[in-house]
């Protein structure tokens, strides 16, 4: 028996995972900011922001995904300093300072195929850090992590899936093979 149309939908993302222990930090700045989405989306940087897909043409997007990850080669990412989005967004992250093409390449190869998007707001690669909370606060996560920086290497990206609870999980890695 089904439960209607939206039980065939869901809605995924796909996005860079920070690495522990940065991203481990990262949850606890932005608990400490007091962002009541911290528990929810661990941190990231966005390739495919959220985006609702009929479950019949999942099996297309992971080929798709697939496809782009075998086009793909390891890069650095650097992340260092804050910024914010406002006035347009309550939102303040910590900025890229290196692998910034990288993150456009991929993200627009990504949006492509079964996962071509409109999206609203020109591409910015970065981690947020602070939303949906008072000015003071994310004037004090603006300050706080002003001199805040981490690097790694990405070695592919993942598909996110966005649970009925609201917490956005993690659902399939895409290795790149180059």
């Amino acid at each position: 028996m089904s439960s209607g149309p939206s039980a065939q939908v869901r809605t995924i993302g796909v996005s860079i995972p920070v690495p522990d222990p940065h991203a481990a930090e990262l949850t606890a700045w932005r608990r400490e900011f007091g962002d009541p989405l911290a528990h929810a989306i661990p941190p990231h940087i966005t390739l495919l922001p959220p985006f609702e897909l009929d479950l019949a043409d999942l099996p297309a997007a992971r080929d798709h995904l697939e496809a782009t990850a075998a086009t793909g080669a390891p890069f650095d990412v650097h992340l260092r300093g804050t910024a914010t989005f406002r006035p347009v967004s309550p939102v303040v992250f910590v900025q890229l300072a290196r692998g910034i093409s990288e993150c456009e390449l991929l993200q627009a190869a990504i949006r492509t195929g079964p996962l071509t998007a409109e999206i609203n707001f020109p591409f910015h690669p970065h981690v947020t850090v602070a939303h949906d909370v008072d000015e003071a606060a994310l004037d004090r996560a603006e300050l706080v992590l002003r001199d805040w920086e981490a690097t790694f290497t990405v070695k592919g990206f993942s598909l996110y899936e966005h649970g009925a609870d609201g917490v956005w999980r993690p659902r399939e890695d895409f290795t790149f093979q180059q």
